[in-house]
């Protein structure tokens, strides 16, 4: 295990294929977006659906085949792609090793950073926030009420990859790429319900621009997942890209 992987350590870690989280659980709300704001926030060519909505979710992966658990949120808006709908992975918070912050943003293009998370169930109860730099921007507060027998059909996921320009000037060095990828959800049990949503304004993850959307349905899934390899799409004008990236960091504007 050395710096230089032998041809062996390539060929076991290209063998995986695929990655596999095992007893998911999930804490999720279902939300209006302001047509306006969907807009705003979706960089092209992506293009709002025609009724946009949008996905928060809290999570926790207690198993899965490239090491120990860990937890993980997301706001996902949706959109479409030459006609095809799907969701746009605008931040992804995680609280695990290091490694698996890398593994999703080197790899998909998602926009992780690491943070505090929690889940929590107590009966038809469920409660969820993550904290980062001592502001917890987002908090779900869920009471389940019904279960559904199956999972309405998901979409892709279109992601961005990009690296930024060693000179220091405005863009990338190499191209901007849209990807799509997608995961397969073997659904166990799914609880729905309704639920409060709290967000609060943070310079560093600023889920508060959505301002105040209103929850359709929140949902609680247990479920096996499985992400599939993804697919590069086409390369994007970079700089119609750049004021878009610095979803991925936090962002220093030198002051």
């Amino acid at each position: 295990m050395g710096f230089v992987k032998t041809k062996e350590e390539l060929d076991s870690y290209y063998s995986l294929g695929v990655r596999k989280f095992f007893g998911a659980k999930m804490l999720g709300v279902l939300i209006e977006i302001k047509p306006e704001i969907a807009s705003r926030l979706l960089p092209p060519p992506l293009t709002p659906a025609a009724a946009p909505t949008g996905l928060i979710f809290i999570a926790e992966y207690p198993v899965t085949n490239l090491g120990p658990g860990y937890k993980e949120a997301a706001l996902f808006l949706t959109c479409t792609y030459q006609g095809e709908q799907g969701s746009y992975c605008l931040s992804m918070p995680i609280e695990s090793e290091e490694s698996r912050l890398y593994n999703g943003r080197d790899i998909f293009g998602f926009p992780k950073k690491q943070a505090r998370i929690h889940l929590g169930k107590k009966g038809q109860q469920v409660y969820g926030w993550v904290e980062r730099h001592g502001i917890t921007f987002v908090k779900i507060e869920a009471e389940l009420t019904d279960s559904l027998p199956e999972l309405p059909q998901m979409g892709a996921n279109f992601l961005f990859k990009a690296s930024p320009r060693i000179d220091l000037k405005p863009g990338f060095d190499g191209p901007v790429l849209l990807c799509r990828h997608k995961t397969d959800i073997e659904m166990k049990s799914l609880e729905v319900g309704s639920a409060t949503l709290h967000l609060q304004m943070s310079h560093a993850d600023p889920w508060a621009e959505l301002d105040e959307p209103k929850v359709i349905m929140a949902f609680y899934l247990i479920s096996n997942n499985t992400m599939l390899p993804g697919q590069v799409l086409a390369e994007v004008d970079g700089k119609a890209y750049l004021p878009y990236y610095f979803k991925i960091t936090d962002f220093f504007e030198g002051k």
